[in-house]
Order: structure tokens, then sequence, then C-alpha cells
């Protein structure tokens, strides 16, 4: 029987899983309660685990999974170097984004893009040392922000792709500012970085990623997965360790 990797990642609100097969993804899934994740999940001998989490502890976890597994935290040792001023403060799942495009790029800088809830920005230089990046609003916060600041303007559906620049409603007005908004902050951002570092791979990845794949070009990848692929190369460094 193969040997698989089986990598959880437990959210605010969602959790999603991930099984691997000699660093291939072979299956993932998304659950919205611990119970259904924890019947979904059955290792079998031989198989490694890791599990993160934003919100739970490595003792309240051992109380809900019976079987053997790594904890991700801020103590995990890792392949890169983390030079960010506060990484106690640093999200892991920043930190496994940069380690999975690491494993699509072994050499050179790369550039990660998460497209969630907020949008971040996470650059790994050519030397393995992760300097940090930036942070800022995701689509479905600008299109919720307008909408609750506002007396009058509607909240509007963005997560569709082709929309136009010209918006000629209020309604496609905001979805041009939202998702064109984003689209230009993104290049923008890659133009810096190139300007700044050189040749720099990027990478897209998040639950909004696919919006944006009108953005592929030379050097620029979408990879909506990238955090599970950076949490199966975690747990093989420290499980080969």
């Amino acid at each position: 029987m193969k040997q698989r990797h089986w990598v959880v990642d437990i959210g605010n609100t969602r959790i999603k899983t991930g099984v691997f097969e000699n660093g291939r993804l072979v299956e993932d899934m998304s659950f919205s309660g611990l119970k259904e994740c924890a019947d979904y999940l059955k290792p079998q001998d031989g198989d490694r685990v890791l599990i993160t989490s934003v919100r739970l502890s490595l003792n309240e976890l051992r109380e809900i999974f019976s079987f053997p597994f790594l904890y991700f935290d801020h103590q995990t040792p890792l392949e890169i170097t983390n030079s960010y001023g506060t990484p106690e403060t640093l999200g892991l799942d920043r930190v496994a984004a940069v380690i999975g495009a690491r494993a699509y790029k072994m050499n050179g800088a790369v550039l990660v893009v998460d497209l969630g809830t907020c949008i971040t920005y996470d650059f790994l230089d050519n030397k393995n040392n992760y300097l940090g990046g930036a942070i800022s609003p995701g689509l479905s916060m600008r299109a919720k922000a307008m909408h609750e600041f506002t007396a009058r303007l509607p909240l509007v559906n963005v997560r569709k792709t082709g929309v136009s620049y010209l918006g000629t409603s209020t309604e496609t007005c905001m979805q041009s500012g939202v998702y064109h908004g984003i689209a230009e902050e993104i290049k923008g951002f890659i133009r810096k970085y190139q300007q700044d570092f050189g040749l720099v791979e990027v990478f897209i990845c998040g639950g909004d990623a696919e919006i944006f794949e009108s953005l592929i070009k030379d050097h620029i990848f979408v990879i909506p997965n990238l955090v599970l692929y950076g949490l199966d190369r975690i747990l093989i460094y420290n499980v080969e360790k």
C-alpha cells in the first residue's frame, strides 16, 4: 500500500484537507465542521499526518483526532529562514504558501499572492529568506465594505471573470472597481518586486485565484491549492530530518 501524507489546515471558518502521494495531490476536500473532517480523516498505518490550526491548541486537537500527527506551529523547523519582523504574528498559511511555491520553483525569488478573505503578498528571496510582503482587503471584503459603509450602494457579486473596465450601471461600476482594482494592484506589486529583485516567479493561490486566471503569463502561475502543497513539503522536511 502506498504511503500517504494527509495535511489539514483548520481556518477560522473552513477546514481544508489534502491527501498526497509522492508529492502529488490526489484528493482535496473542504469542510465547515470539525466532526465531518474527523470522520473523513482515515490515515492508515505508515501514513503521515500534519495539522495546523488558527483556533485550536495542540491539546484540543489531540482530543479530536486520535491518530498521531505533526502539529505545525511557529516552532516547527522549516527549510526557509524567517526574517519577518514579528514572526510570532505571521500567519502559518502565508509560510506554507511560500514553501509550496518553493516546491514548484527550486531556485530564485518567488512572490505568492493569496486571494482569500484578505489578499496577502509574500516574498521569498533567492537565498530562501522570507522577507515579508503586504496585506490588503480581498474581493468579497471590498464589495461588502462599499455596501456597508454607504447608504445606497448595493451588495454586488464579483465572483466571475470578464468584468469590463467600463461600468455602465452602478452595479457594474462597482464590479469593475473591485475586480480591476485587485487586478491592477496585483500587477503593480509584481512590477515593483521585479524592479527591485530582478526575475521573480509569481504564484497566485487561494479561493478567488481562478477568477484572476487572465493574469497568467510568463513567470505567473495560478495554483489554488498552493498552501496544501506547502504543508506537505513541511511534513516531508520534518519527517526526513
